[in-house]
């Protein structure tokens, strides 16, 4: 006598040999992506002379930021530009996305294509560009303040950030309604409190989330940062790559693994504030995309 149909062994449906593939190919790519970070992070607790030479585990490394002045003069050079590289970009981004979403027109469209130049172009051309620039501002026109090796690295560094906060600040506006400004302007209030106490706090987490992703652009912009710094501002890419000559050593590896954790928090603080604004996922890869 067969059994009940509710005591039946339910059978799961066997997964096609396509599914099983991508699954596979997709663990791959992932290993693939990601085993480079994973041996730097290892290497980071290396106590040895040469990153690559294992001698044994230890959190020497780790003290070097503290012991050696030229790492923690170049990790403190990259991070005090990439703050201020964030602000500016931040502030000019941040007006020119309010500006695209609040007066549309054909000049958007003419502006956007380019902010599309700026973030498309080569680094290596923006620096190439940025190198007599910079010294013909600061030698020939004698305007000193180019010659300061931060107000470069500032300049250079918060091109790129400038369209990337734009773009995300115009993003989170367009799917904005601009009810609740004209009606602060029906009550009798002046486009600056408007602006403050209405559209900037609607445009808000698009700020914040634009000065996160420019600070962490800022800490790892290499190229422009090998052309236009200057002696005694040297910051942490440019250390990196002047300690290839003599190999690489595990305080290398050690203060990349505190820049990577640096920038998963960074981009960890950037979804949520998104998130806490009642933005769906949809909407968070959409503000982030600049979409």
């Amino acid at each position: 006598m067969s059994a009940p149909a509710a005591q039946r062994p339910v059978r799961r449906p066997r997964k096609a040999w396509s599914d099983v593939a991508f699954n596979v190919w997709g663990i791959l790519v992932m290993v693939f992506l990601f085993a480079p970070i994973a041996v730097i992070i290892v290497s980071s607790f290396n106590v040895g002379r040469l990153l690559v030479s294992w001698d044994h585990f230890g959190f020497d490394s780790f003290l070097a930021l503290l012991a050696k002045p030229a790492i923690r003069d170049a990790v403190w050079i990259s991070v005090q530009t990439g703050f201020i590289a964030a602000l500016v970009a931040t502030a000019l981004g941040t007006l020119a996305g309010i500006a695209m979403a609040r007066h549309p027109g054909k000049w958007v469209w003419w502006f956007m294509g380019l902010l599309l130049l700026v973030s498309v172009t080569p680094e290596i051309v923006d620096a190439v560009a940025l190198l007599p620039w910079t010294v013909f501002l600061g030698q020939d026109l004698g305007m000193s303040i180019f010659n300061d090796g931060i107000v470069r690295l500032v300049i250079g560094h918060s091109l790129f950030s400038i369209t990337v906060v734009s773009y995300l600040v115009r993003a989170r506006l367009v799917g904005q309604e601009a009810q609740l400004e004209e009606a602060s302007a029906d009550l009798y209030a002046t486009p600056t409190r408007t602006f403050r106490k209405v559209t900037l706090p609607l445009a808000m987490p698009a700020v914040f989330a634009g000065f996160m992703l420019s600070f962490t652009f800022s800490l790892d912009n290499t190229v422009i940062a090998a052309f236009v710094s200057v002696s005694g501002s040297t910051p942490w890419p440019v250390y990196v790559l002047s300690a290839l000559r003599s190999g690489l050593k595990p305080e290398i590896a050690a203060v990349s693994t505190i820049m990577l954790v640096l920038t998963l928090i960074a981009l960890g603080l950037v979804a949520l504030v998104l998130k806490r604004s009642g933005d769906s996922a949809a909407d968070i890869a959409r503000t982030m995309g600049g979409g």
